[in-house]
């Protein structure tokens, strides 16, 4: 009895090693991988098609300008985003930083063609700061992008475009319309 009895409990200890390994494989990220990368634009600056949080920690992250530039070149115009969506100034880095004390987002009210919407603001998520949604061509490379124009809010010189880089994740810029031309004043990423 002494020997079937040891025999069963290593059989035990055998199961519930291998089952605890399993479950420390599914619920802790840092042993199972994320997601399999969709585009790698080298130095950890990867986009991942179905993961839109690791997208967003990359784009604020790990990827430099150069390859945020060529992640928007690089993007079809995509689905025009549609409802609430949380937002995030990838750069500057200084004004990143601060910028979620007064802008956390955008809420979309369109359709398939474009539509409107308001602004984030403040951590509650007060709407405000409207722009109107369509297609255009981008300031960047002249290809089809999703306009934000701001005419109709309090800062009418202001005007957005952003693609769709992964599903549920756009990239873009905002600009300013000075009498010279656009100015890049930043870019942000939604999700």
């Amino acid at each position: 009895m002494d020997s079937r009895r040891k025999t069963i409990r290593n059989a035990l200890v055998r199961f519930l090693a291998l089952a605890g390994l399993g479950a420390a494989f599914a619920l802790n990220p840092f042993t199972a991988p994320i997601a399999s990368a969709d585009a790698d634009y080298g130095g950890g600056c990867v986009l991942y098609d179905g993961n839109p949080a690791a997208t967003i920690d990359s784009l604020r992250f790990r990827c430099g300008p150069a390859q945020q530039d060529n992640i928007f070149r690089d993007a079809a115009q995509g689905a025009v985003p549609m409802g609430v969506k949380n937002g995030w100034v990838i750069r500057p880095l200084d004004m990143a930083a601060w910028t979620p004390a007064v802008w956390i987002g955008k809420t979309f009210y369109t359709g398939p063609d474009g539509g409107y919407l308001m602004n984030r603001i403040t951590p509650a998520g007060i709407e405000g700061w409207p722009a109107n949604v369509y297609s255009a061509p981008a300031i960047l490379d002249g290809r089809p992008t999703w306009a934000l124009n701001y005419a109709p809010s309090p800062t009418p010189q202001i005007y957005d475009e952003i693609r769709e880089i992964t599903p549920g994740v756009w990239f873009g810029y905002s600009w300013s319309r000075d009498p010279g031309g656009p100015v890049a004043l930043l870019t942000f990423a939604l999700a």
